[in-house]
This record gives C-alpha cells, structure tokens and sequence, in this order.
C-alpha cells in the first residue's frame, strides 16, 4: 500500500500538533521552572511526541524510558499490564512527568504512576498527546494533554496500526477499510 496516496480522516494535523506541543512546553516549563524536571517517554508509542515536547521544554530536563505491555497485537487493551523495561535511575529528588501517547482506558497510566510512586520521586505527574476520556476503565485524568478525541482507533505520529504507521507526520482514524 502506498500511504503516499492514502486518503485518511485527519484527527490532529501536523501544525495543530505542533502549536499545542510548543503551548505545552511552555506550560510544563513554566510548572516546572524551579523544579528538578525527569521525564519517562513510555515506549514505543510516545517516542515522537516526547521527543517534541522535551525540545518544546526550556529548563534542564533528564529523560529516562518505561517499556510497558498492554495491548499485544488487539486493537484493545488486554487489561493486564506489564513493565517490560523499567526506568534505570533513582527518582528520589526527581519531579516526574509521564509522557505516553493515548489514554483511553487509563489502565497502563495508572499502573505506571502507581509503579513509579514507589520510587519516591518529589511529585509524579502524566502527560498524553491524546485522551480518550469515554474509554476509561479507571478514574484518572492526565495533568497534562495535547487533544481529548473520541473513541476512534487511531494511528499516526508514533501510534501504530500493526507494526506500521508511527511515521505518519499526523493522527488520523483508522477505518474498517483500512483494516481489509
């Protein structure tokens, strides 16, 4: 399939994902000004937006990455969730922001806060490019998102559909078509 040529339903263009990326650098700088900042990117579906946020971030930030398991291969999280690779370094002293692409049952966000406020950071807070509020199964409300969408599958911009489609420079739907 030539994705040059396929024709998506846009959710979150790539300027809108850029401006709101560089409003939420600003925030999270300003929040975090007198602070001593370590992200944790949750791999591998935030590895472009954290990437674009912490260039978006203008105070000294250390970054550190999770390895989670969710969904396997389904379009749906199993419920279960599993720390594949944890963070290597100390959290103490540390004000903590979770960046993850997509929450929608809140399942993997909450276990990871939960995971990681064992480490004793000073304060431990979530960021998401996307919330998918209606799919919640867990009562959680990321401190930090880019854009609350609907319950539609999604990929692009470091979501997958399969093993492909991260590059896609923006969201967009993945219909039933897409899926033949």
């Amino acid at each position: 399939m030539d994705i040059e040529k396929k024709v998506w339903e846009v959710l979150c263009s790539e300027e809108d994902i850029d401006s709101r990326i560089k409003e939420l650098g600003a925030q999270i700088s300003e929040d975090y000004k007198d602070k001593k900042l370590m992200v944790i990117s949750l791999l591998r579906g935030s590895f472009i937006f954290c990437a674009d946020l912490v260039r978006a971030i203008n105070i000294p930030v250390k970054i550190e990455f999770m390895t989670t398991q969710s969904y396997g291969s389904e379009f749906s999280t199993s419920g279960n969730v599993e720390v594949v690779s944890d963070v290597k370094g100390s959290l103490e002293g540390y004000d903590v922001l979770v960046v993850d692409d997509i929450t929608d049952s809140a399942l993997t966000m909450h276990h990871v806060l939960n995971h990681l406020k064992s480490k004793n950071p000073n304060s431990i807070k979530s960021c998401v490019l996307l919330d998918k509020p209606s799919r919640r199964k867990v009562e959680l409300v990321p401190d930090y998102c880019g854009f609350t969408i609907e319950d539609k599958f999604v990929a692009g911009y470091g979501l997958n559909y399969g093993d492909y489609y991260r590059n896609i420079p923006y969201v967009f739907a993945v219909t039933d078509e897409d899926r033949k």
